[in-house]
C-alpha cells in the first residue's frame, strides 16, 4: 500500500467518525444540562425522577429521553407528565443533534427562549397546550430542518415572524388558541411541503393571507374564530385543489361563495358559519361529492337550499339555520341518507316536510325551528327517525295532531314543538320517552288531560304546557319530577287542587300555574321551595 493510499483511507475513516455524534463527551453534557433544568422546575414534576446525578451515566434509560447507538440525545419525549417550570434554565446549545422535542399537554410557562434557534438538527417541535406567553422567537425559523411545528394552545401573542416561512421542510404548522397579531403577509414565502395549516382562534386580522394560495398541497387549512375581511379569494379554489378541510367558520368573510368550490373535489368539511357572506348557495356544491360536513350557518345566503346537495351521499351534518333561506326543503336532501344533523332553523322556509326525510333514518338532530313550515307532522317521519335525540320543530305552522308514534323515539333528549297550530291530546306515548330532558308543547291547540305517563319522566328539566285547552288535575305523581327546574302550565283549564307532593321538586327555579281554575289552599309545603 502506498502511502498516498494511506493517507486517504486514513482521512476518510476521520470524516465518517466525524459524521456521527461525539458521544464521549456530548452525552455528559447532555446530561448535566437535563439535570440543571430539572433541578428548576417545579418539586411537583416528579415524572421525571430517573433524572438523577447518581444515575447520570444512564442518560439513556431517564423517562423521555432516547438516544442515538452512540449515546447521544436524539430525542425528548415529555408529553402530559406534568411538568411545571419554565424552560429558561433548559440549555439548547448541549443538544446538537437533537431531533424531537416534545413538550406538549404539561403546566410550563414563561418565554419561549430564542436560544431554541440553536437546534439545527430539529425536525418535531411541540410546545402545545401549555401556559408559554410572550412573543413567538423569530429563531425558530432558522430550524430549517423541521417538519412538525405546533405552539397551540398557549397565551403567545405579538405578531406571527415571517421567517416561520422559511421552514420550507414543515408539512405541519399549528399556532392556534393563542393571542397572535397580524404580521405583513406579503413577506412571508410560500411553504411547499406544507399539508396542514391552523391559525384558528387568535387575533388576526386583513383579509385572506395571500401566502397560503402558494402553498399547493395544503390538505388542512383552519382560520377560523379571527377577524379576517374580505372574499375568499378564486385562487384558493384553484391552487387548493387538495384541500380536504377548509374552516374559516367566525370571521367577517363576506362576499358570494364562488361556483368554483366545484373544484374542491376532496373537500369533506366546509366550515363558513358566523361569516357575512351573501348570495345564494351555488348548485355546483353538489358536484363536491366528498363532503361529509357543510356548514354555512349565521350568514345572509338567500334563496334556495340546492337540490343538488341530494347527490352528496357522503353528507353527515348539514348546517343552514341563522339564514335568508326562502325556499322550500328540496325533495332530494332526503337522498342524504348519512345525514345524522340537519339544521334548517331561522330562515323563512315555507311548505310542508317532504316525504323523502322519512329516509334519514339515521338523523340524531334536526332542527327546523323559526320558519314558515306548515302541514302535519306525519307518522312515516317519525317510525323512520329512531335515533333522533333531538327535534326541534317551534315557532312554525304545524297542523294536525302529534302522532302517538312518538313514542317510538326512545333516544329523545329534547322535544320542542311549540308556537305552531297542534291539536288533539298530547298522546301517552310520550311518557316512554325516558330520556327527555326537555319538553315544550306550549302554544299550541292541544286538548284533554296532561297523559299520567309524563309524570313518569324522571328525567325532565323542563315541562312547558301552557297556551293550550288541557284539563283536569294535577296529580301527586308530579312529586317524581324531582329534577325539573322550570314547569309552565299556565292558560289552560286545569282544575283541583295543587298536590302536596310538589315540595318534592326542589330544583324548580320556576313555577307558573296562572289562568287555570285550581281551587282550594296552595299547599304550605310550595313555601319550602327555593326559586
Amino acid at each position: 500500500m502506498t502511502g498516498f493510499q494511506k493517507h486517504y483511507i486514513f482521512l476518510s475513516l476521520i470524516l465518517v467518525l466525524s459524521s456521527f455524534p461525539l458521544a464521549v463527551t456530548s452525552s455528559k453534557t447532555e446530561a448535566e444540562a437535563l439535570l440543571k433544568w430539572k433541578n428548576s422546575l417545579s418539586s411537583s414534576s416528579n415524572s421525571i425522577s430517573s433524572w438523577s446525578v447518581t444515575n447520570l451515566k444512564n442518560v439513556c434509560n431517564w423517562t423521555g429521553i432516547i438516544c442515538y447507538s452512540t449515546g447521544t440525545v436524539s430525542e425528548i419525549n415529555l408529553f402530559d407528565v406534568n411538568l411545571n417550570g419554565t424552560l429558561a434554565q433548559f440549555n439548547f446549545t448541549s443538544f446538537p443533534f437533537l431531533t424531537r422535542y416534545n413538550l406538549k399537554n404539561n403546566k410550563l410557562s414563561g418565554s419561549i427562549p430564542f436560544t431554541i434557534g440553536n437546534l439545527s438538527k430539529l425536525a418535531f417541535l411541540d410546545l402545545s397546550f401549555n401556559f408559554f406567553e410572550n412573543i413567538i422567537p423569530s429563531e425558530i425559523g432558522w430550524l430549517t430542518e423541521l417538519r412538525y411545528l405546533s405552539l397551540s394552545g398557549n397565551a403567545l401573542h405579538g405578531i406571527i415572524p415571517y421567517q416561520l416561512s422559511n421552514l420550507q421542510k414543515v408539512w405541519y404548522l399549528n399556532l392556534g388558541s393563542n393571542y397572535l397579531e397580524t404580521p405583513d403577509w406579503s413577506k412571508f414565502s410560500g411553504m411547499p411541503m406544507l399539508t396542514h395549516l391552523d391559525f384558528n382562534l387568535n387575533e388576526l386580522t386583513s383579509e385572506f393571507p395571500e401566502f397560503i394560495l402558494i402553498c399547493p398541497n395544503l390538505t388542512y387549512l383552519d382560520l377560523s374564530l379571527n377577524h379576517f375581511t374580505g372574499p375568499i379569494p378564486e385562487l384558493l379554489f384553484t391552487n387548493l385543489a387538495k384541500l380536504k378541510y377548509l374552516i374559516l367558520f367566525s370571521n367577517s368573510f363576506e362576499g358570494l361563495l364562488s361556483s368554483n368550490i366545484s373544484k374542491l373535489l376532496k373537500l369533506k368539511y366546509l366550515r363558513l358559519g358566523k361569516n357575512q357572506f351573501v348570495g345564494s348557495i351555488p348548485e355546483e356544491i353538489g358536484l363536491v361529492s366528498d363532503l361529509q360536513f357543510i356548514g354555512l350557518y349565521n350568514n345572509s345566503f338567500q334563496g334556495k337550499i340546492p337540490s343538488s346537495i341530494g347527490q352528496l351521499r357522503k353528507l353527515q351534518t348539514l348546517e343552514l339555520r341563522m339564514n335568508e333561506l326562502n325556499s322550500t326543503i328540496p325533495f332530494r336532501l332526503g337522498f342524504c341518507a348519512k345525514l345524522t344533523y340537519l339544521a334548517l332553523a331561522k330562515n323563512s322556509l315555507t311548505g310542508p316536510l317532504p316525504s323523502s326525510l322519512s329516509n334519514l333514518t339515521k338523523i340524531s338532530h334536526f332542527y327546523a325551528n323559526d320558519n314558515f313550515l306548515s302541514g302535519e307532522i306525519l307518522q312515516y317521519f317519525i317510525t323512520n327517525w329512531t335515533d333522533l335525540e333531538s327535534l326541534s320543530l317551534y315557532n312554525n305552522s304545524f297542523t294536525g295532531k302529534i302522532p302517538p308514534e312518538i313514542g317510538l323515539l326512545t333516544k329523545l333528549v329534547f322535544l320542542y314543538l311549540y308556537k305552531n297550530h297542534l291539536s288533539g291530546l298530547i298522546p301517552p306515548e310520550i311518557g316512554v320517552l325516558k330520556e327527555l330532558v326537555d319538553l315544550d308543547l306550549s302554544e299550541n291547540k292541544l286538548l284533554g288531560p296532561i297523559p299520567p305517563s309524563i309524570w313518569n319522566l324522571a328525567k325532565l328539566r323542563v315541562l312547558h304546557l301552557f297556551d293550550n285547552n288541557l284539563t283536569g288535575t294535577i296529580p301527586p305523581e308530579i312529586g317524581n319530577l324531582t329534577l325539573l327546574t322550570s314547569l309552565d302550565l299556565r292558560h289552560n283549564k286545569l282544575n283541583g287542587e295543587l298536590p302536596g307532593t310538589m315540595s318534592f321538586l326542589a330544583n324548580l327555579q320556576r313555577l307558573l300555574l296562572s289562568n287555570n281554575s285550581f281551587t282550594g289552599r296552595i299547599p304550605p309545603e310550595i313555601g319550602n321551595l327555593k326559586f
